[in-house]
């Protein structure tokens, strides 16, 4: 990617980790968001790495899109863009981070460190005195230069509990904000995450009961955020409108993939697989990820939708299909419990979900217009008859490859690509 560099924008912004996953780091961004837009602040939130549920309770929380950032699946530089232009428009940026602060080959340390970014742990401190503030030294100390703003503790028994964990740590390290053990500011989990943010119906006052709990917390320093410009992508899909699913069996969505879409010059239309009847009149199809085991009935007895869908493909027409979307175009597919039903046929093969994680990690993919890269993360198993077109290749040394299947004008696989790496090659899943 061709960029130009120079000075720069600043913007009040945090990288808020923890020690593990589990720890509250979702509520605690989702809840400062929350109140400082309740404060009439301009908020934009990202999400380090590639995640599609985290981000819908972000996104509810800022009422703006929240953007992944991922130094390998995106690159630097498309990650620097994307922090300036929320700058010129943000009185706060939040990043969240993935897993504990220093876990993976792309660590959210990794990120805070190479762009500029402090970072705020969040620790679970039930049950934790001066302990508390030994996760928080090594956390700021394990690794030299990284830039450590303080401490957020999260399920905080009392006043007294909070004033305990603030003379426990370093001078120089403050407790940036306590917040109370609060059974009502949880947010409800399965076995791909937390549930999606339009299935949690009191998300908005969990959210805002979380942020009267965080009231006290300030805005971070500013940070001067370089200008990073990118060459605009050639309009290979001008004149092309693109169908894509969305619904709540198909929610798993970059949206720096639709942008992506949009600058190539394609039209977005949206249809649910779910309620619809028919496809709206589009030159191809996109189905994203999501959760199609948890909606078989309903995906399996629309008998109009399945048969769009093959006229579609019998047409000529391109179908682009991911993970979720791809288990929608097998014979059948089979949910936790074994209960099996009939779906669109495209593509020869069953799928089962099962209990344990079947492959997560990160895609390099080779195809005619060069890499593109992405994720997976999938409990299914398949089987299938088909042939692979091609493979992809693991970040991981020990990795597990997954295939890319091609049919006519029909390619699907269970990566998720991000599509702003190579948007040639993203155009030409859809040309």
């Amino acid at each position: 990617m061709d960029v130009h560099v120079t000075p720069v924008k600043p913007c009040p912004a945090i990288l808020i980790s923890a020690p593990a996953s589990g720890q509250g780091k979702t509520t605690v961004t989702a809840a400062l968001a929350y109140y400082h837009r309740r404060l009439g602040r301009e908020v934009r939130v990202f999400k380090t790495g590639p995640d599609f549920i985290d981000p819908q309770i972000l996104a509810f929380a800022s009422g703006h899109p929240a953007y992944q950032l991922d130094l390998w699946m995106m690159g630097e530089a498309h990650c620097r863009e994307l922090l300036y232009r929320a700058a010129g428009e943000a009185d706060l940026i939040l990043i969240e981070g993935v897993m504990g602060l220093y876990d993976g080959d792309s660590s959210s340390a990794d990120l805070a460190q190479t762009l500029a970014v402090p970072v705020a742990a969040v620790i679970d401190a039930h049950g934790m005195a001066q302990t508390f503030a030994a996760v928080a030294y090594g956390l700021a100390y394990y690794r030299p230069g990284l830039a450590f703003a303080g401490v957020i503790a999260n399920k905080v028994g009392s006043a007294g509990h909070a004033n305990l964990l603030a003379e426990a740590l370093p001078d120089d390290m403050p407790l940036l904000a306590a917040m109370r053990g609060d059974a009502s500011v949880g947010l409800p989990e399965r076995h791909l995450g937390l549930h999606q943010a339009g299935e949690i119906a009191d998300l908005d006052q969990r959210l805002a009961r979380a942020a009267d709990l965080l009231s006290d917390c300030r805005l971070p320093d500013p940070v001067a955020f370089a200008e990073v410009t990118s060459e605009p992508p050639p309009r290979l899909l001008a004149g092309r409108t693109i169908a894509v699913a969305r619904d709540a069996a198909f929610s798993f969505l970059y949206p720096a993939n639709l942008d992506c879409l949009q600058a190539l010059g394609a039209t977005l239309t949206f249809f649910s697989p779910l309620a619809d009847c028919d496809l709206p009149a589009a030159d191809a199809i996109y189905l994203p990820g999501g959760y199609p085991e948890l909606h078989l009935a309903e995906l399996a007895g629309n008998q109009a939708m399945k048969q769009a869908l093959r006229q579609h493909h019998q047409a000529g027409k391109p179908i682009y299909a991911e993970c979720g979307g791809f288990l929608y175009l097998l014979d059948s597919l089979a949910d936790r419990d074994g209960q099996a039903a009939e779906i669109v046929g495209l593509l020869p093969g069953q799928a089962r979900m099962q209990t344990q994680l079947a492959n997560l990690g990160m895609h390099s993919l080779e195809l005619e217009h060069g890499e593109i890269r992405g994720h997976s993360f999938h409990f299914s198993t398949l089987q299938t008859s088909l042939a692979p077109h091609t493979q992809s290749t693991t970040r991981r040394h020990h990795g597990q490859a997954e295939a890319f299947y091609r049919v006519g004008r029909l390619q699907a696989s269970y990566l998720h690509l991000y599509f702003p790496f190579n948007p040639c090659q993203a155009a030409a899943l859809f040309a």
